[in-house]
């Protein structure tokens, strides 16, 4: 039975993970303080205005503002002092390859200082993705030596890694099919056991660094299945074989599964790429040389080159063509362009010298940010294909499953389709008199 009742819980860092992870929480009944040191986030938040493009979070923001069970602050050190427990979702991305613990070094210190104020137990929660060890050799001595106190007397400290997917963050907070909670000393583990004890889940409880590596391990797997069903799909296009068929059929093997098994222009986002590059340098860093997840990102990197490729198999030079982009989003249902395949396409393209247009849904903003006037900004999708040669579809928005393909032909100045999502039905393409290439697709 737990002496230590949870009531108010802090999340510093307001990104993807700390805004669901916040919002879901104050849904839940608790009162949460959502605290980062960007005063424009901070703002919103408390305008009930999410920062990030995430579906369902912006209903669950007002609710919980209109319960008074959720406040934003840049005073990162009150938030603390202010609640029982903390969990920190600060970015980590890599530089050079190496990951940066810049923000988490800083979150601890804080924290640190926080608890030095408070004469009660505290439990720090890291969902920030780190290295194996990170926790133990960076976040728990920083907070000790800031705080003057020992963790597993006064404070308890858990690895809680998320498997969060943008797009569908919620859904996910709210049916995890596994939580990963890592402590090296039981109280913390159990504090944190309870808080997720309702959803129902298998919970399945290791040591501080188990759960850290278990983050990686599964990004990294996932990612190597992206990977691993692209090359099949190259492999399958020269030889007159379609890879849906193909990934349709192994993915029948209950040992497998036909999850991310679609063949495509490759991952982005801001873990599959940053988390695998991340266990690649940890894993040389002790001497082991990853040859499988180097080659992992070495496919990922040429993939969305492909589409290029197919589009001068119809186009032949690029120069001074037309070409529409359909989808920036390194996925759908999010406004994310981080390690988007779209970049590399859209950069080749200009490189080639051919005019782009682009349309996404969600995702404008973030490419003027990157690309700024070197392309077209469409309002729609008849309006980004007027006068194209080309059409890609980079993206798998729904809204481009169903393209009009009537009125869309009466826009291009050339019928050609390069599907980089397979997304589209190419014998209905090719009745309404289009050319069609595909990723994977048997000619």
């Amino acid at each position: 039975m737990l002496d230590y009742e949870i009531k108010t819980i802090s999340v510093i860092g307001l990104g993807y993970v700390g805004i669901v992870t916040g919002t879901c929480l104050a849904d839940m009944g608790y009162n949460v303080i959502c605290a980062d040191i960007d005063k424009e986030k901070i703002e919103l938040v408390n305008k009930g205005k999410s920062p990030i493009f995430e579906p369902e979070v912006p209903k669950l923001m007002k609710r919980a503002l209109e319960g008074n069970k959720l406040l934003a602050t840049t005073d990162i050190q009150k938030a603390v002092v202010d609640s029982q427990l903390t969990f920190i979702t600060v970015g980590t991305p890599t530089v050079k390859g190496k990951i940066d613990l810049t923000a988490v070094r800083s979150a601890s210190e804080t924290i640190g200082k926080g608890l030095a104020e408070k004469n009660s137990y505290h439990v720090v929660v890291v969902k920030s993705t780190v290295i194996p060890g990170t926790t133990e050799r960076v976040v728990i001595p920083i907070i000790e030596k800031s705080s003057k106190k020992q963790e597993g007397v006064d404070f308890g400290v858990c690895s809680n890694p998320e498997f969060l997917r943008e797009g569908s963050a919620v859904y996910d907070f709210r049916n995890p099919d596994r939580i990963i909670i890592g402590s090296n000393n039981e109280k913390a583990g159990d504090v944190l056991e309870a808080i997720f004890k309702p959803f129902n889940s298998t919970i399945l409880r290791t040591d501080i660094r188990t759960a850290e590596m278990i983050k990686y391990a599964n990004n990294a797997f996932l990612a190597t299945k992206v990977s691993f069903i692209n090359e099949i799909a190259n492999i399958c296009k020269e030889l007159g074989v379609d890879v849906n068929k193909v990934a349709e059929g192994i993915g029948l093997d209950f040992r497998i599964n036909p999850h991310f098994l679609r063949a495509g222009a490759g991952f982005g986002g801001s873990c599959f790429p940053k988390d695998v590059q991340a266990l690649i340098s940890a894993s040389k860093g002790v001497g082991v040389n990853p040859i499988l997840l180097n080659s992992v990102l070495e496919v990922n990197k040429n993939q969305p080159l492909k589409l290029i490729e197919l589009a001068k198999e119809l186009l032949g030079n690029l120069n001074d063509k037309n070409i529409t982009v359909l989808g920036l989003s390194f996925k759908p249902n999010t406004d994310d362009m981080r390690e988007a395949p779209s970049i590399k396409i859209i950069s080749t393209l200009l490189g080639e010298k051919a005019k782009v247009a682009v349309y996404d849904p969600a995702a404008m903003d973030n490419a003027k940010k990157i690309f700024g006037k070197k392309i077209k900004y469409a309002p729609n999708i008849l309006e980004a294909v007027k006068n194209a040669d080309c059409l890609l579809i980079v993206t798998e928005w729904d809204e481009f499953k169903n393209l009009p393909l009537p009125e869309i032909k009466g826009l291009m100045r050339n019928r050609f389709i390069v599907d980089g999502r397979r997304i589209l039905n190419p014998d209905i393409v090719k009745r309404e008199g289009f050319k069609y290439k595909g990723i994977g697709w048997k000619e």
